[in-house]
C-alpha cells in the first residue's frame, strides 16, 4: 500500500512511499482510509521521535474494507471514523473496533476525520467536569482544533463559555460565532469559572487554575508551551474560596467507550450541529505544506489530508 513514511531528510519529515499492508488482529477491522487530519502534537513530536519508515497518524476517516474476525465492530462497507496510535497516514489501517465510530452515509470524510483527537479530547474534558448546564467554562488555546471543538461543545452543553486566545482582535469574532460568550487574551482576565479546558499548559494553566471557583475542575489536555507549571506558594492551599478544586488529566487512548463518542461526534458534524473548522485541506502529497503551517502557528483550526 501507499503511505506517508517518516523520512527526516524530506520536507516535513515525511515522504510518500510503499509500506506493507497491515495484518488485522481478530478484534480489528481493516479500514480503507479516505482522509486524515493532522494534530500539532504528532507533527511536532512524534515524527521526530519515530524511526524512518514508520507509518504514523492518529485520526482517519474511511470505509471498512474487512470486518473484524471476532464479529465486533461495523460491517464491511460501513463509513467509519477511527482512532489509533499510528497507521492513519496510509491507504489501509487496522483499528481496534472499540475505537471505531460509524458515520452517516454521505458525510464528508475530510470533516469527519477531524473528530478523533480534537473532538473526542474536548468531549472527554467536558465530561470530566460533570454537568455544565448553567456553569461557567473557560477554554484556553481556543483557536486550535481541540479548542474550537471545546467552545462549541461547552456552549451546546449549556455553559457560559469564555475563550482565551493570544489574539482576540483576529480571532474573537470567529470564536463568538462558535459559541463563546466572551473572548479574553489571558486566562487571568476571566471571571471565576466552574471548569477549565486547558490546551496550553505552563503559565496559562497556572493562571487558569487561579480562576477556579469552589468545586471547580481544570482538565489539562494540551501542553503547547513546552514549559512546566510553577505554582506560587499558597496557590494549592485550601481556603473557603478555594475548597475542593481539582486538576485532572486523562490519556485518550486509555478511555473506554470511545466508539459511541466518535459516532455521536460524527453525527453532529454530518447534521451541521458542530463545525469542524477545517482551515487547510489538500492531497496527501502536500503534507509538508500543512505541517509547516501547523508548526509556524499560521494555521488555526484543523488541517485535512485527502488520501489516495
Amino acid at each position: 500500500m501507499r503511505a506517508l513514511l517518516v523520512d527526516r531528510s524530506a520536507p516535513g519529515g515525511l515522504r510518500l512511499g510503499q509500506a506493507p499492508d497491515p495484518a488485522p488482529a481478530p478484534n480489528q477491522a481493516l479500514v480503507r482510509v479516505t482522509a486524515t487530519s493532522l494534530n500539532y502534537g504528532e507533527v511536532r513530536h512524534i515524527i521526530e521521535e519515530s524511526p524512518d519508515g514508520s507509518v504514523l497518524g492518529w485520526d482517519a476517516a474511511g470505509v471498512v474494507e474487512r470486518a473484524a474476525a471476532d464479529g465486533s465492530g461495523p460491517a464491511e462497507g460501513t463509513p467509519v471514523v477511527t482512532l489509533a496510535p499510528d497507521g492513519a497516514w496510509a491507504e489501509l489501517r487496522a483499528v481496534d473496533t472499540h475505537r471505531i465510530g460509524t458515520v452517516p452515509q454521505g458525510a464528508d470524510p475530510g470533516a469527519i476525520s477531524t473528530v478523533p483527537v480534537a473532538g473526542a479530547s474536548a468531549l472527554r474534558a467536558l465530561h470530566r467536569m460533570g454537568p455544565i448546564l448553567g456553569k461557567r467554562v473557560l477554554v484556553t488555546g481556543a483557536t486550535g482544533g481541540t479548542g474550537r471543538y471545546a467552545v462549541q461543545l461547552a456552549r451546546m452543553g449549556g455553559a457560559h463559555v469564555t475563550a482565551s486566545t493570544g489574539n482576540p482582535a483576529a480571532h474573537g469574532d470567529g470564536l463568538r460565532a462558535l459559541g463563546a460568550h466572551e473572548v479574553v487574551s489571558d486566562p487571568a482576565e476571566s471571571a471565576t469559572v466552574d471548569g477549565v479546558v486547558d490546551l496550553v499548559g505552563g503559565g496559562q494553566l497556572v493562571a487558569a487554575h487561579d480562576r477556579l471557583a469552589e468545586g471547580g475542575t481544570l482538565v489539562a489536555v494540551g501542553h503547547l508551551t513546552g514549559e512546566g507549571e510553577n505554582f506560587p506558594f499558597g496557590a494549592l492551599f485550601g481556603a473557603p474560596e478555594r475548597h475542593d478544586r481539582t486538576i485532572a488529566t486523562f490519556f485518550l487512548l486509555r478511555c473506554t467507550g470511545l466508539a459511541p463518542d466518535l459516532t455521536w461526534l460524527a453525527e453532529r458534524i454530518a447534521t451541521g450541529d458542530l463545525d469542524p473548522q477545517v482551515s487547510w485541506r489538500g492531497a496527501w502529497d502536500r503534507a509538508p505544506e500543512a505541517i509547516e503551517a501547523l508548526l509556524g502557528r499560521t494555521l488555526h483550526g484543523k488541517a485535512v489530508l485527502e488520501i489516495g
